[in-house]
């Protein structure tokens, strides 16, 4: 169900981002013509002490209803964060409980990293007995006390946030991963919105590596200046394998020689499309230590592969897989898509049967958003198709494909171990990576936990320097457009040295 209305006004503190989060999350629209539900909507926060009250007021055909609902904040939570919470609990309750509106999985829980919130929980002893045992039941009753999330995702948001644990406490301040972005693909697929580019010629590849090699080696200079210990190399994109032999072999070669020691416990490759796979890129990544690959077939549906843009068959998906289980003993990882165009629960079933099948030791399922960027967005943007048009499952029938895939992943003894979220994902469910016991991505784990210095080299690579002192996470950003990236090095260089000079020289750690 949703609701239509044709003006909303908000009074006193709009807190109009988190109204909005509230207001898509239920299906509420603002309208400027055809039928309404309601002619008018408005919405007043009012803060009297540690109270938070919500009123609405709506309107139709001249006869106006005034609902209210108050609560008070938490006394051991941050005052500013409980107000946002509560202005969004106090409006989600009104709106379901009175315009039979239907919950969401998630509640009011909109963040990317929920995981996060338990894992702070945790730190401040929250759900923590004497004997220092997690009680897993308390922190999932308050994160569905608080968020209103179902208790199924309650559940499953612990348990990613426990497992992760000894991974994001291993190491110290200078223990730091690297991410190196091959910012290139050899087609475009219909959803995608990252920042990567249709492989060009290669004269503007060698440009590309040219500069990218001086990227590498000014981030290997700040590891010897601060002394890092790299505990992860991740080679993401894009498509790096989409690279020519030569220069992948040559790309593979530098981050080996820049980072690659003793300290690294993962080495990464994103091998995501597996037309661009072959034998003499599984042999250079053998060679130099890559530990981890992932290769993704979004779905094992030939028809949806044709639709979106996939540009390889189900048959060359096995072929890759099955070459690389062969030629090491690294850790693979799949991704799946939920909700993808044209498919419906049998489809993602027979996906997930298909790929299981293979045995990785990684599966990763996506619920499929869509983003500013992708060919889908800016199609539904100009008019040029409707979002009906593209055939997508229902919400509730994505959610069914996320509970069959939970029930048969553990099943077969996958577990949950890192979980974030995305806006205007299908399902309004989360992306969640489930692996064999042992087998956890240390670096996916790291990058969403957000505790770890991150040095980011490459077509917009991003890095993030934890700062303790101010308790923020300082960034810096290397440009999306490739063109920009490559005449404007220097500045990304400096940019990343001064966070890395603030953080390491300022007495921050």
């Amino acid at each position: 169900m949703s609701v239509k209305v044709g003006t909303l006004r908000l009074l006193g503190d709009d807190y109009s981002k988190i109204i909005g989060e509230v207001l898509r999350s239920l299906g509420i629209k603002i309208v400027s013509d055809g039928a309404t539900d309601f002619d008018s909507m408005e919405i007043f926060n009012e803060i009297i002490g540690r109270r938070v009250i919500t009123r609405i007021k709506i309107s139709i055909d001249g006869v106006e209803a005034v609902l209210q609902k108050s609560l008070l904040a938490r006394p051991d939570e941050r005052f500013g964060a409980e107000v946002n919470r509560l202005v969004k609990k106090n409006l989600y309750l009104l709106l379901v409980d009175n315009f039979g509106l239907d919950c969401v999985p998630y509640g009011i829980l909109h963040g990317v990293r929920p995981t996060k919130i338990i894992q702070r929980w945790i730190a401040e002893g929250f759900g923590v007995t004497s004997q220092g045992v997690i009680d897993r039941d308390k922190i999932s009753r308050r994160i569905c006390s608080d968020y209103l999330t179902d208790p199924d995702k309650a559940e499953l948001l612990t348990e990613v946030s426990i497992r992760q644990l000894p991974i994001l406490n291993s190491g110290d301040a200078k223990t730091v991963s690297v991410y190196v972005g091959i910012p290139f693909c050899k087609t475009r697929c219909l959803y995608c919105s990252f920042p990567a580019n249709v492989l060009p010629a290669e004269n503007k590849i060698a440009d590309f590596m040219r500069i990218l090699t001086r990227d590498i080696e000014a981030a290997s200079d700040a590891v010897k200046r601060y002394d890092f210990k790299i505990q992860t190399i991740y080679i993401g994109g894009g498509t790096p394998t989409a690279l020519p032999e030569n220069f992948f072999a040559a790309m593979i070669e530098t981050v080996h020689k820049n980072f690659h020691g003793v300290s690294v416990e993962e080495f990464t490759v994103e091998a995501g499309r597996p037309d661009t796979i072959t034998a003499q890129k599984i042999s250079v990544m053998k060679n130099f230590g890559v530990t981890r690959v992932s290769i993704n077939p979004q779905t094992m549906q030939q028809r949806t592969l044709d639709f979106i843009g996939r540009k390889h068959s189900v048959e060359d998906f096995i072929r890759a897989f099955n070459d690389l289980r062969a030629a090491s003993d690294w850790k693979i990882n799949a991704d799946l898509i939920l909700g993808l165009p044209g498919e419906r629960l049998a489809d993602f079933q027979d996906s997930l049967k298909k790929i299981l099948a293979l045995e990785p030791d990684d599966i990763t399922l996506h619920a499929l958003a869509i983003k500013r960027g992708s060919k889908m967005q800016v199609r539904i943007a100009d008019e040029i198709n409707r979002l009906e048009d593209f055939n997508l499952p229902s919400d509730n029938e994505v959610r069914q494909m996320s509970a069959f895939a939970e029930k048969l992943l553990r099943e077969e003894n996958y577990l949950p171990y890192y979980l974030y979220r995305q806006g205007y994902s299908s399902g309004q469910i989360e992306n969640v990576g489930w692996c064999k016991r042992g087998a956890e991505g240390i670096y996916n784990v790291q990058i969403m936990g957000e505790r770890q210095t991150i040095l980011g080299i490459g077509g917009a690579a991003s890095t993030k320097v934890p700062d303790p002192i101010n308790k923020k996470i300082q960034t810096s950003f290397n440009a999306k457009d490739l063109t920009t990236y490559l005449r404007d090095i220097d500045k990304y260089i400096e940019r990343r040295e001064n966070i890395l000079a603030e953080i390491y020289r300022g007495g921050g750690v």
